[in-house]
């Protein structure tokens, strides 16, 4: 009978400390959990929600029309009717990017080529009107300058830290509606064999690019540029998910060398050559070599001076090997005017190695 009355007394003990135990957790669960749902909403809504990062951007991004006298029919010419008096042609549109608080604005040189008149329209909408600084048709970029540097200047991303697969965001002004934002992700970095410029090192994004965008910001989600808005891959003449931004470092490189020397510097050889294709290759009985064929040698040139002819064939510069023409483009830019290059070649089927002293590159010239 004793050991009845202690097991009750024993199952009785730990049913009523179970009761305990279950009030307390029922009394504290509730908080707990609230606060932990309350916690990844907020995450959420922090990874979901790019509006910090525009707000830092979008007072950098300037909406820019370009506009061009109306041309006169030679019937209507008139020798006391100056230029000036013409009346204005609509407005190219475009996109621009404050980077200082100088009031330097960066842009694509296909926005306002040949333009008697540049608007700068801010966000806020105030007008100002715009000066040329100087342009770089190879890179298609332009430096404007504005009277009003009390605007924000945007902040350049690291681009050593600037991937495939990072969030990106593009603000600019698409056929003229106002500021817009799209998001995308980079696709890819250093594409340089799209055929848009002399000079490529394309950022692509999926992030929609329109009329009207060109010369606009690509931002991270820092609001920070890594990129300036120029192009997008369509056979259709609509975006389709291939854009193309310039990287804020080049467009940089580029606008600092405008504004110090009134143009970019870059070296030239003196030449213009062809990709080698299998067929050339079969013909000259050398079917496993990479290289550039010269069809050209401008006289007194750096490449005429260093005994190079039509018909040679580039296969290294300074020991890098030369795939096609492109490579033979980007080696001789980034060298200066005065720089010391080795080339190596084939020339009737026999070695060759020359050296050249490079020029200043003339514009709208070739290698």
């Amino acid at each position: 009978m004793n050991n009845k009355k202690h097991s009750t007394h024993f199952l009785l003990s730990w049913a009523i400390a179970g009761l305990i135990i279950g009030g307390l957790i029922l009394a504290i669960w509730p908080s707990t959990t609230r606060n932990g749902i309350d916690q990844l909403e907020t995450q959420s809504q922090a990874h979901s929600s790019y509006a910090a990062a525009v707000t830092r951007a979008s007072p950098a991004v300037v909406s820019i029309q370009a506009f061009h006298f109306e041309k006169q029919s030679r019937s209507l010419l008139d020798p006391f009717t100056t230029r000036k008096n013409r009346p204005l042609i609509k407005p190219r549109q475009g996109s621009g990017v404050i980077v200082d608080n100088d009031g330097h604005v960066l842009t694509n040189f296909h926005v306002i080529a040949n333009a008697d008149k540049i608007v700068v329209i801010f966000n806020d909408g105030h007008q100002t009107l715009a000066t040329i600084v100087g342009s770089d048709p190879d890179t298609d970029l332009a430096v404007l300058t504005i009277e009003h540097p009390q605007h924000l200047s945007i902040k350049f991303a690291n681009a050593k830290t600037t991937k495939v697969g990072d969030i990106v965001l593009a603000i600019g002004n698409p056929f003229g509606i106002g500021q817009t934002v799209t998001q995308g992700i980079i696709s890819a970095t250093g594409r340089n064999r799209v055929g848009l410029n002399t000079y490529e090192n394309f950022i692509q994004t999926d992030a929609a690019i329109n009329p009207g965008n060109s010369g606009g910001a690509l931002i991270n989600t820092q609001g920070e540029i890594v990129g300036i808005n120029s192009a997008i891959f369509t056979p259709s003449g609509s975006y389709q998910g291939i854009s193309f931004a310039i990287p804020a470092d080049m467009a940089l490189n580029v606008m600092q060398q405008i504004i110090t020397n009134g143009g970019v510097v870059r070296g030239w050889l003196g030449v213009e050559g062809v990709d080698l294709n299998q067929q050339m290759l079969q013909q000259i009985g050398l079917p496993d070599i990479q290289g550039v064929l010269i069809t050209d040698v401008f006289n007194n040139g750096p490449a005429d001076k260093a005994g190079l002819a039509t018909g040679d064939i580039i296969t290294q510069i300074n020991q890098t090997m030369i795939r096609d023409t492109r490579d033979v483009l980007d080696i001789i830019a980034r060298g200066k005017p005065g720089d010391e290059i080795r080339i190596s070649g084939i020339r009737e089927r026999q070695s060759f190695m020359a050296q050249a002293v490079l020029a200043q590159r003339p514009e709208s010239s070739s290698q």
